[in-house]
């Protein structure tokens, strides 16, 4: 599990960092919200942890962009504003918890193992469903997928890295992180198996429809998107 926390107190920081990888968590530091939205738009974490008053943009303002492009990622506010009001405010820009410093570290644990459990559930429910996009769509539970309602046909693994990109949609995907949850963490992204299945799909997605979904960023992955 990924989780990334924005931070300007250094001591705050490596005390949550030396914490949670002791619970066996991978973390990312920030110590503002312009670094956060840099490695929100490398990396998918499953958890953010914020501050409200940072420098260059505060948490609250960073929330609500968080929100925007990543509905789905959890956010725990931890900060010294401790009002009704500020909470309220915290709240409505996004946060999935609140907590107020002082903290106690083995209250933040059971709060992360919640909402990451709520996710998870939430994510099962989703899988059981289905995804639009734009003119696409994907039955996941009978492995249908339709654009403009002409059904096309796709492979196993073909439909894995589609629901993965729509999953993702509108955030930067590294092939690293699409070999991890695509292929398994074994395959070996130094081949060019990645660039051929997102050929492959682009023939089967994008070829015979003038709005493109499938975009390439050259050095750094693939976006799936209908706004390039």
């Amino acid at each position: 599990m990924k989780v990334l926390i924005i931070e300007d107190n250094l001591r705050v920081s490596s005390l949550l960092k030396r914490g949670l990888e002791s619970q066996e968590y991978q973390v990312y530091i920030s110590e503002d919200a312009e670094d956060a939205i840099v490695l929100l738009n490398k990396i998918t974490f499953d958890l953010a942890i914020t501050d409200i008053m940072l420098p260059k943009m505060n948490g609250i303002e960073l929330s609500k962009i968080i929100k925007q492009k990543y509905p789905d990622l959890p956010i725990i506010m931890l900060t010294a504003l401790g009002t009704i009001d500020e909470k309220i405010e915290g709240f409505d820009a996004g946060a999935d918890d609140y907590m107020v410093k002082p903290f106690e570290i083995r209250e933040l644990y059971v709060r992360i193992k919640a909402i990451l459990q709520r996710r998870s559930h939430k994510n099962k429910e989703v899988y059981l469903s289905h995804l639009e996009y734009d003119d696409l769509q994907v039955d996941k539970k009978f492995n249908r997928v339709f654009r403009s309602n002409k059904e096309i046909d796709l492979t196993p693994k073909e439909f894995k890295l589609l629901v993965f990109l729509m999953t993702n949609a509108e955030r930067i995907l590294t092939r690293e992180e699409i070999a991890e949850n695509v292929w398994g963490n074994h395959f070996d992204t130094g081949t060019n198996y990645i660039d051929v299945y997102i050929a492959y799909l682009r023939k089967k997605i994008d070829k015979d429809f003038n709005r493109k979904l499938i975009h390439t960023k050259p050095g750094v992955g693939f976006i799936f998107t209908s706004q390039l």
